[in-house]
């Protein structure tokens, strides 16, 4: 199996450090104990991550068998207590760490499923499971409804990103670690200007009007 360059694990670690953030402060802001607010955090942080992996035979998972990750995680989450002050002076901070999550394992994970021989369609697919996954867990265990399934840009944006990672692959215009790069500011950038804009998705209402 070829290596995975340098830039993927840079940008794979990161998404797990912001992503553990982001659920660090959700469960924080549910009122969760310690336990709770570690255990979210891993999952925000891996659970994509770590269905990716069984998809693509890459078993056992990163997300359990590389002690990189678990650390991540750990740090992430006793920062985010630590400092929740100043965490919170961030405008929306499970937003703002849930875009950048979203944009870096959108990227990871596409590269990754190349990377082990699969297709273009099959790298798009699990670039946006990568991104989306630890987030539906960690509604899911809050009883949120998952931002994927509401009129929100959001597994979009990390289609975008998918397809950019394999569209470079494919034309090879740029270098692996520059269109990296360009797919997640792209990424990123949609999903905030979604959020400061209200671009949404049509939603189709099921009420029947009309009169006798």
């Amino acid at each position: 199996m070829e290596k995975l360059h340098a830039l993927y694990t840079f940008l794979d670690l990161a998404g797990t450090f912001v992503f553990a953030i982001s659920g660090a402060v959700a469960a924080k802001q549910r009122g969760l104990d310690m336990f709770g607010i570690c255990a979210i955090a891993f999952t925000v942080a891996c659970g994509g991550g770590i269905i990716r992996d069984l998809c693509i035979g890459a078993i056992p998972p990163a997300g359990f068998t590389n002690w990189r990750y678990l650390v991540a995680a750990i740090i992430s989450t006793g920062m985010t207590i630590g400092l929740y002050p100043l965490v919170q002076r961030l405008n929306h901070p499970v937003i703002f760490f849930d875009a950048l999550g979203l944009s870096l394992f959108a990227v990871t994970g596409a590269q990754k499923t190349l990377a082990y021989g699969h297709n273009s369609e099959v790298a798009v697919l699990l670039g946006i499971t990568t991104a989306v996954g630890g987030g539906v867990m960690r509604d899911i265990l809050l009883n949120r409804v998952p931002i994927i399934l509401e009129k929100e840009i959001y597994a979009s944006a990390a289609l975008v990103g998918a397809l950019i990672v394999v569209a470079g692959n494919y034309f090879k215009w740029f270098s692996s670690d520059w269109v990296s790069i360009i797919a997640l500011i792209v990424c990123f950038v949609l999903r905030l200007l979604a959020l400061r804009y209200r671009w949404n998705l049509p939603v189709y209402s099921n009420d029947k009007t009309g009169s006798n």
